[in-house]
């Protein structure tokens, strides 16, 4: 079966997606683009995930119901994540990562 794409195309653009998240997660001081950074890494493996259920298993579902949870828990992990955030800037008024050592105390 022939979907017009190559596969190599799909992981491609996974890869360098994760890998930009990487680079913002380790690079990125603010914990706004942290978190964004963390949602283009999880967004990369739902790409992988849809990829390889497209191609080895066409006629089943898995790779959509991992993508789904991933999605899910994704959703869930950024409420958790900007509700921190705010509270986080409410206190210290900053959200970088460099002044936690303000939050120890």
């Amino acid at each position: 079966m022939s979907t017009g794409i190559p596969v190599q195309y799909f992981l491609v653009l996974a890869t360098i997606m994760f890998f930009t998240g990487i680079y913002g997660f380790l690079t990125r001081r603010n914990l706004i683009t942290m978190l964004m950074s963390v949602e283009l890494i999880l967004n990369a493996v739902n790409i992988n995930f849809l990829a390889f259920n497209r191609y080895l298993y066409p006629h089943k579902l898995e790779g959509m119901f991992f993508s789904l949870f991933i999605i899910a828990v994704a959703a869930s992990e950024a409420a958790v994540a900007i509700a921190i955030v705010i509270n986080i800037y409410r206190r210290f008024a900053t959200i970088n990562v460099e002044d936690v050592n303000e939050m120890k105390h």
